[in-house]
């Protein structure tokens, strides 16, 4: 089954990380005991849970995984999708864990998921099936703010996140920070500004990240800068629609396949992915756009530069990793490589850079909404104007120590503070690009590192047992 390969490849990523970590600082740098400690997950419950639809009951099957609480609250999405299971729930609530550990965000791992798919049912219908989940989670405390809280995944959105806060304000009227018992909720629900767009901009930064590092960009074969590089991308959803847009827009780079469940739409010159993405939104998929071809997933071995699998786990296995042509991939899904096929990969000379750090845009802006709930006040509301009047006194005093004026061009960026979108966009450059700092140190320095997941992975696993460590485990 794919969630038990999936859960496999974490644990091997895992292992490996452990043994160079030994390696390096010696046989009880992580004694096997906490390592086995670490890596298992602490708590999976199953709920199955009835829900009067259409004129009979309907029995649903949810799950919750607890990987981890050596910070609390555990943080995870909630995917609602027809193939959801207890390994693959166990494996991304691992992945949760080392990747708040790599970007040091301090919560622990945590991961839900519905048997449904929402396709089938009306919205009406999903709002009383979400809701009769939450309040099953709820009655377990895998849902509060202070100990577990949820975000969106595959299947889910804002709109399931407001009624899941809604839900659990009902359950706990008196909890004034009820609000903060999950993220990624709409702007007017406590929501924060960039959450929606936070793990494709992550993706960016990354990117931008890897391109800064010429001594790693040399290992690919590639040549400096994202501008000009043509990638594919598989699948337009929240996170490959944002990712593609930015790159393209902003970078310069060439989409030029995107990958898509009813075909690829081809471009060398560059896709257009708003068009696109709003064809798809009318049209609910990418037939009749321009370029479309009925070629599916053998698209991923095309030519290009940068190949970034933004769908779904092990779309790169064993089978068609010898075939894939791109010198460089970032995960942007969880999971989109095996760990057969990563090692192919590695062996080939191509350069893998990890979900475990790629896709960590949407967990920490998910912490940044989370302080913004519990602290009761928007970003930028008590210093955007002081910040405005104090650089606007800079300026005044150039132009009076000049006797010129300041750059018509320049002077309103110079002079506006920081909105809400502007910090937390800052917020999460900062934390890709230090952690990317971290990464490649690690890579570059340690001779056991075979790679960047190993790298990113040893990171995350040391940061760890150094907070097991502090609580006498």
């Amino acid at each position: 089954m794919a969630g038990e390969e999936f859960l496999r490849s974490i644990e091997a990523t895992f292992r490996q990380a452990v043994s160079c970590i030994k390696a390096t600082d010696g046989a009880e740098a992580i004694p096997d005991g906490l390592a086995h400690k670490i890596m298992v997950a602490n708590s999976t419950y199953v709920v199955r849970f009835g829900v009067r639809l259409r004129g009979e009951l309907h029995t649903f099957t949810g799950y919750r995984s607890v990987h981890s609480e050596h910070f609390e609250p555990a943080k995870g999405g909630i995917r609602f999708a027809p193939d959801v299971s207890q390994d693959e729930v166990e494996a991304l609530a691992a992945l949760m864990t080392y990747k708040c550990a790599l970007v040091e965000v301090p919560f622990g791992g945590s991961k839900g998921g519905v048997i449904i798919d929402p396709r089938e049912w009306t919205v009406p219908e999903l709002e009383r099936i979400t809701r009769r989940f939450t309040h099953e989670l709820a009655k377990r405390d895998l849902i509060h703010p202070s100990q577990n809280v949820p975000a969106p995944d595959v299947g889910t959105g804002e709109r399931e996140m407001a009624w899941i806060a809604d839900e659990y304000k009902r359950l706990h009227p008196s909890d004034l920070n009820a609000w903060a018992c999950v993220t990624g909720k709409p702007l007017g629900k406590g929501g924060i500004a960039g959450r929606t767009e936070a793990t494709g901009r992550g993706v960016q930064y990354a990117l931008q990240s890897f391109f800064s590092h010429p001594d790693d960009v040399e290992k690919t074969g590639l040549s400096a800068g994202l501008a000009g590089k043509r990638i594919i991308v598989q699948g337009l959803g929240n996170v490959g629609f944002h990712a593609a847009l930015f790159l393209s827009r902003e970078d310069k780079a060439l989409v030029t396949h995107v990958l898509e469940r009813d075909g690829t739409v081809i471009n060398h010159d560059g896709v257009d992915i708003e068009a696109l993405h709003a064809h798809i939104r009318e049209t609910g998929g990418t037939v009749g756009f321009p370029g479309h071809i009925e070629s599916g997933m053998e698209m991923l071995e095309a030519e290009a530069d940068i190949l970034i699998p933004a769908a779904m786990e092990l779309a790169i296995t064993k089978d068609n990793a010898p075939r894939i042509k791109t010198p460089l991939i970032i995960e942007a899904a969880n999971g989109p490589v095996s760990a057969e096929a990563d090692a192919l990969l590695r062996d080939r000379g191509v350069v893998i850079i990890p979900d475990l750090y790629a896709n960590a845009g949407g967990v920490t802006v998910s912490y940044f909404e989370w302080i913004k709930n519990l602290t009761h006040i928007r970003f930028g509301r008590m210093q955007r104007r002081e910040s405005e009047g104090h650089y606007a006194a800079i300026v005044h005093g150039i132009e009076s120590m000049t006797g010129k004026e300041f750059p018509a061009e320049l002077r309103s960026a110079a002079l506006e503070g920081g909105t809400e979108l502007d910090l937390v966009r800052s917020g999460l450059e900062d934390t890709m690009r230090s952690t990317y700092e971290t990464i490649s140190a690690e890579w570059n320095n340690n001779p056991a590192i075979i790679d960047l997941r190993t790298a990113a992975m040893s990171v995350a696993v040391q940061r760890i047992a150094q907070s097991y460590a502090s609580l006498g485990i």
